[in-house]
């Protein structure tokens, strides 16, 4: 479609209140019925008319707000600004990002021994994906606090985002994928970096609390049905869960025991028949918890810790427990009040329910870890691109020195903690499940730790560039109020980082050399 030419005379000419135009980064919009239902005021934007407030423009609003008015405010382009181009169109969230140090560096055009053609395929893929089908959903999500819908689910499902999300296995193969792929990746070339990828493009989307109502739940709730569950159960909730027709979330924490896995009081008893298990206890903090179908639980049962899948039904209550982000994510309480359960709802062995549990946690926190990378590099993305277009004290932001060496130190961190993710992903890749619990699962705590204590230390600086707009949750600074408000949970979930150090340590003595001296 053919754009109007506006010449620089014919702009020139409209700068009154009753015919306001205005130009910004090259497109001129008709501004003057939309003035008196500016939100910052008539008097604001009439100020510019006839006039190019690019700067103005972008030093108080996000793109986003431009693409909204466009569609009906647009009524050309500036001559002297020259057509459009593949070159000076507007990127849009959908697009690889050009940003310095926004992507992983492979995807800006870096060698590297890890990812592969196909990888960048996938990712674009992917991204595209969610700006067309998740991003509206999830920040309408993130601002009501009403959980993701059932027909999302499905699509999520449809499209192989929540099998992929499990990572490479045989339960891909439980999933309908005419061409036998995932987003463009071959399934029996899906590996953990193809997985990284989800997990990294769905934290990108910025809304921390949806984005866990997505399944954060069920990708560590539905594992241990994978992988210990008896084969009626991997084929019958793995089937319901992965299409998106049913929830599921794992339920250990307790009020009474968060990172002490083992403190559980939770019990599970045998009815004399031996048919079904009577179930008590209070679970708590359980993500995806209030809007789940089926509980993945651990219980003290006679024989020791043990694993029982509970279905919702009668004397389960869940209630919703108010935290840093969206109630979109489900967060509960979980009370069970004699829950009759089938005996053959038994995860695994009998007693072994702690070794289960401890299966997948390496899993689990190398998968928050790239959830949090993915923050951080969202985090320094934003802030290169404010420090760019602000203008204060009369230059750039990012002409600053002190700026400069904010943005330093953040860019440092992200990519050697993401340095040492790839590394560890190489080994997941190359190594069999149980090697890798381990031999990987101490650089796993430790690399966990890294990640959140930079996510911090990100955040901070973060803070300082923004200035006010850090701590306002709309307009500029946005998704750094949001980073803010949540980056701490990464340094909890999955053990916090006081028991991941010692983990880590502990791990490592191991392997110390029994004549290794001074």
């Amino acid at each position: 479609m053919s754009v109007k030419v506006i010449s620089d005379k014919e702009l020139a000419a409209h700068g009154d209140a009753k015919n306001a135009w205005i130009v910004i980064d090259g497109d001129v919009y008709d501004v003057s019925k939309f003035a008196m239902l500016h939100p910052g005021g008539e008097e604001v934007l009439l100020k510019y008319a006839g006039q190019d407030c690019t700067d103005v423009f972008y030093g108080l609003h996000r793109h986003e707000v431009l693409m909204k008015y466009q569609p009906r405010l647009m009524i050309g382009r500036l001559d002297s600004a020259g057509p459009r181009t593949e070159e000076n169109r507007i990127r849009t969230a959908a697009d690889m990002s050009e940003i310095p140090y926004a992507e992983v560096q492979y995807f800006q055009g870096s060698l590297s021994p890890y990812w592969t053609p196909a990888h960048i395929e996938m990712r674009k893929n992917v991204r595209k994906w969610m700006d067309e089908t998740l991003k509206e959903d999830a920040e309408a999500g993130e601002l009501s606090g009403k959980a993701p819908s059932k027909e999302l689910f499905q699509k999520m499902g449809a499209a192989g985002l929540l099998a992929g999300r499990i990572g490479p296995g045989k339960h891909l193969k439980l999933i309908d994928r005419p061409d036998g792929k995932i987003f463009g990746m071959p399934i029996d070339k899906f590996d953990y970096f193809a997985e990284s990828i989800l997990h990294e493009e769905i934290s990108r989307i910025a809304c921390p609390g949806f984005v866990d109502g997505l399944g954060s739940g069920m990708t560590i709730g539905l594992p241990p049905v994978l992988q210990f569950g008896p084969d009626w159960m991997q084929k019958k909730i793995g089937t319901e869960v992965l299409s998106g027709e049913k929830r599921i979330a794992l339920a250990i924490t307790e009020p009474f025991a968060g990172s002490d896995v083992a403190g559980v009081h939770c019990t599970a008893e045998l009815t004399e028949d031996g048919s079904h298990y009577i179930v008590n206890g209070t679970k708590k903090w359980i993500t995806g918890g209030h809007h789940a179908d089926y509980f993945t639980t651990l219980c003290k049962t006679e024989s020791g810790m043990s694993m029982i899948l509970v279905p919702r039904a009668c004397g389960v209550e869940t209630k919703a427990i108010k935290t840093s982000y969206s109630p979109s994510a489900g967060t509960s309480l979980v009370i069970y009040e004699n829950v009759k359960v089938p005996a053959d709802h038994l995860i695994g062995v009998d007693g072994l329910g702690f070794m289960h549990a401890m299966y997948n946690f390496n899993h689990e926190r190398w998968m928050i870890i790239s959830y949090i990378l993915a923050g951080m590099r969202g985090t320094v993305e934003e802030s290169i691109k404010w420090a760019n277009q602000r203008i204060a004290f009369g230059k750039k932001l990012i002409q600053q020195p002190v700026i400069r060496a904010k943005i330093g130190r953040m860019i440092s961190k992200v990519e050697s903690t993401y340095a040492w993710f790839e590394g560890l992903t190489y080994q997941m890749n190359h190594l069999p499940y149980n090697e890798q619990s381990e031999k990987l699962a101490g650089q796993c705590a430790l690399l966990k730790v890294q990640a959140t204590r930079m996510a911090y230390e990100i955040n901070d600086d973060a803070i300082q560039v923004f200035g006010g707009r850090a701590i306002t949750q709309t307009g500029m600074g946005s998704k750094i109020e949001r980073f803010n408000r949540t980056n701490k949970f990464a340094a909890i979930l999955g053990g916090s980082e006081e028991v991941m150090n010692d983990l880590g340590v502990k791990q490592m003595i191991k392997s110390i050399p029994y004549n290794a001296k001074l």
